[in-house]
């Protein structure tokens, strides 16, 4: 029985693409989008982080250190892609017509 990498994450940094129990189509476009959150908040500065979240699309062992890179990040920057990523993943309001 092999051991799913996010456990080996704390619990209370499992959101986006380091939840728990998402298949792989979802886990990869989570990756996607922090990726591209990084690359426009923060460009080459976080080429390492960039770097492990692409790396993680095909390789769930590299979500730990992608979530250290994101941890190691400059306060501001770190601030800004976790509310920008989750300004993208905020479900939307019921739209009425």
């Amino acid at each position: 029985m092999s051991v799913s990498p996010s456990t080996l994450i704390p619990a209370s940094d499992r959101w986006g693409p380091f939840a728990d129990d998402l298949d792989l189509a979802e886990r990869r476009a989570r990756l996607r989008a922090l990726r591209s959150v990084v690359h426009l908040l923060i460009g080459p500065r976080a080429g390492q982080l960039r770097a492990l979240l692409k790396e993680a699309e095909n390789d769930a062992a590299l979500l730990s250190a992608a979530l250290k890179a994101l941890d190691a990040l400059a306060p501001l920057d770190r601030r800004r892609v976790l509310a920008s990523y989750a300004a993208i993943e905020r479900p939307s309001p019921e739209v009425r017509r």
